[in-house]
């Protein structure tokens, strides 16, 4: 039972998202950081208030703290920009290269030049790395098919 356990702790997808976890929670605290120490003084010197946290109203007694929720919207779209650009961007651009050689080796092989692995033969090195890339984060590259060994 034990050795089941820690089979999937120690699988690579449970440790790559404790790792994930674990620097996000770094990245979201220096995105945070910047946005209160610099982005939130920059952009309230322009509207002419310090500080966006002190942007508040008050309403029968309750205060409604309009500029921490400022704050917090230009936090979150910070964030969503930099996983955009700098992590599904490169993803979907890599994800489209493999797309147009698999069709290529497809095409290859519906017009009976051979088998899928002649058609991959005729692959220069640098498509054959990014389809092995590809088909490796789909769980299907060729050293996983052949039970572990590397062709």
């Amino acid at each position: 039972m034990l050795s089941g356990f820690k089979k999937f702790v120690l699988r690579g997808n449970v440790v790559d998202m404790a790792v994930g976890v674990v620097v996000g929670g770094a990245f979201t605290a220096v995105v945070a950081a910047l946005t209160k120490d610099l982005l939130t003084p920059l952009i309230a010197a322009i509207v002419g208030k310090p500080d966006f946290s002190a942007i508040r109203f008050e309403v029968n007694g309750s205060i409604f703290a309009v500029g921490d929720f400022i704050n917090s919207v230009v936090s979150f779209l910070l964030i969503a920009a930099s996983v955009y650009f700098l992590v599904i961007v490169p993803i979907n651009a890599v994800a489209d290269e493999g797309s147009r050689l698999l069709r290529k080796v497809i095409a290859d092989h519906a017009r009976g030049d051979g088998d899928v692995e002649d058609a991959i033969s005729r692959l220069d090195v640098s498509e054959k790395q990014i389809l092995a890339n590809l088909l490796r984060r789909l769980g299907e590259a060729p050293e996983d098919r052949a039970g572990g060994e590397k062709n």
